[in-house]
């Protein structure tokens, strides 16, 4: 009689191995949604870094077009050593 039952209705530990797999899978859905969490975060970091580094290539970009329209007069020299300079464009100034 007693075979038979276990043949019928399982092992006398089903429940328990009910309640440990309810555990383990309670526990599977926590880590996945920490690690959903946490590379949702690091996304967010990705693209603000992103936009960042857009907004400073934007930024040398719109430099880079002013210095170039600037004509104050400065001209260029460059210093070979010592006291020994050399100056390019002294004598292509607009006022001479």
């Amino acid at each position: 009689m007693v075979r038979e039952f276990a043949r019928k209705h399982g092992s006398a530990l089903r429940g328990l191995a009910v309640v440990g797999g309810a555990l383990a899978t309670a526990a599977a859905v926590a880590v996945g949604a920490v690690l959903a969490v946490f590379f949702a975060a690091t996304v967010v970091v990705i693209a603000v870094m992103a936009s960042a580094l857009l907004a400073l290539a934007g930024l040398a970009l719109r430099a880079k077009k002013a210095r170039a329209q600037r004509d104050d007069g400065v001209i260029e020299a460059r210093h070979l050593g010592g006291h020994h300079w050399v100056a390019y464009g002294w004598n292509e100034r607009q006022g001479r």
